[in-house]
């Protein structure tokens, strides 16, 4: 057997929150084989498997009595070019970060704004990652998954994933199925996307009057790295609460007594709130519980100062969101998967 399957292994190392639970049995999968492999082996040991990639979307709130595989695959492909634009394909194992970093030096523009979101290829469809005005559907190609239930590989295409604001068909089913491969579509003209947030701005401010997608990339790195702390730092899943999603009316009403309100007209009429805005209104910026607490800088994110447990980080979680519910009549949905 290949495929090397650890006992009683700590996940510290393997969560971006630095909780230290540990991993009843623990692989990492370098191969399709190995991932069949470990499949293989959790129905003949009867456990559960727990599939991770960078353990950057992750709240671990107890040990897990499972066999934890990490998604450990390396590789980029360029599939086709026709001189405008280029389909790629990437291994689910691939770190995002320096996979946006790799398109942008060949040339193809697209994952710019995606730039220093953590995590790995394989996870980013999960969650159909976005930031700044761009999500992954805008260059979605197809990706390539194993079904858990049949163990045959399946293609899907844009329209079969479901995509929705931080959501998929791979999140709406859970456990079914394990993204092996994403492939996407990038151009080699560039088409930037500057007017969300403090992007345009930030550029003006460098002198930049016109950027290039690597100029773009390195303006979105400089605001993350100042208002999202590193988790090699200071631990924390990056935003842990989504935008809520709240009918225009409602809006309306706020805005009456909070005229400052962070809101944005959707597609088919709804609001979407600044979620961060709303923990920040709340007092909750910069709170701490121990070494639970909110960041000081973006009270969207939660941290772990040392040695917080997750059912902690849930439990000011769960206080933020009770506080929001009253104050505001708005539900706030956790963004990291719990386990």
């Amino acid at each position: 057997m290949s495929l090397q399957v650890q006992p009683r292994v700590s996940l510290k190392p393997y969560n971006s929150f630095g909780v230290d639970v540990q991993a009843r049995l623990f692989a990492e999968a370098h191969s399709d084989a190995d991932v069949r492999e470990a499949l293989a082996y959790a129905v003949e040991h009867e456990v559960p498997v727990l599939v991770i990639g960078g353990g950057s979307n992750l709240l671990l709130t107890a040990d897990v009595p499972a066999l934890v595989l990490r998604m450990a695959t390396r590789g980029i492909r360029l599939l086709s070019d026709d001189g405008n634009q280029v389909v790629i394909e990437a291994e689910a194992g691939e770190p995002w970060h320096p996979f946006v970093q790799h398109t942008l030096a060949q040339g193809w523009s697209g994952l710019e704004n995606l730039s220093l979101i953590p995590g790995t290829v394989g996870a980013a469809p999960m969650q159909n990652i976005g930031a700044y005005g761009v999500e992954i559907k805008d260059v979605f190609a197809g990706l390539t998954a194993l079904d858990r239930q049949t163990g045959e590989l399946r293609d899907f295409t844009l329209a079969e994933c479901n995509f929705a604001y931080r959501d998929s068909l791979f999140k709406q089913e859970p456990g079914r199925w394990l993204i092996l491969r994403v492939r996407f579509t990038l151009a080699r003209t560039a088409h930037l996307h500057l007017e969300y947030g403090p992007v345009r701005q930030r550029l003006t401010e460098q002198g930049i009057d016109h950027p290039t997608p690597t100029d773009v990339s390195q303006a979105i790195c400089s605001i993350r790295s100042e208002k999202l702390p590193d988790p090699a730092v200071l631990g924390n899943a990056g935003s842990f609460f989504k935008n809520p999603l709240v009918p225009a009316a409602l809006v309306a009403q706020l805005k009456g007594e909070y005229p400052d309100l962070v809101a944005y007209a959707q597609p088919d009429g709804q609001m979407k709130l600044a979620a961060g805005w709303l923990i920040e209104r709340a007092g909750w910026k910069g709170f701490r519980d121990g070494d639970a607490g909110v960041h000081k800088l973006q009270a969207l994110v939660l941290v772990n100062y040392g040695s917080a447990t997750g059912l902690q980080l849930l439990s000011l979680a769960q206080r933020i969101q009770k506080d929001i519910a009253e104050r505001f009549k708005v539900d706030l949905e956790m963004e990291p998967n719990q386990y």
